[in-house]
């Protein structure tokens, strides 16, 4: 089957952030995910997931354990699992990434309160 964000099932996650699940199976997450200018999420890890963002449009930033990472249209970060993380957009423009988890991190979040 043919996937895209048109046939996808989609969730609103954080400030008005979109996400559309285009593969989810025990071993294997892919989510194109669209965040508005001025959003992040919550500094979180996971135990066990390993990630790996595509930037599709835009330029986002990576803070990883304190460090800040951008990561522009084309390129490309993975996050080991353990690593405290989250993504932001600091620009005035909406960006879009893919992000693959294996295995998915829907049930290996761990939120770190500030």
């Amino acid at each position: 089957m043919i996937h895209s964000k048109d046939n996808s099932e989609h969730y609103t996650w954080g400030s008005h952030c979109d996400s559309w699940i285009l593969k989810n199976t025990q071993s294997l997450s892919v989510k194109q995910e669209k965040m508005p200018a001025g959003t992040s999420e919550k500094l979180h890890f996971h135990k066990v997931a390993e990630q790996f963002f595509y930037i599709l449009k835009g330029e986002a930033v990576f803070y990883i354990n304190e460090e800040k990472f951008p990561v522009k249209q084309g390129e490309s970060i993975s996050i080991e699992p353990g690593l405290k993380h989250f993504i932001s957009n600091e620009s005035t423009e909406e960006i879009e990434f893919l992000v693959i988890s294996n295995p998915p991190a829907d049930h290996d979040r761990i939120e770190i309160k500030e």
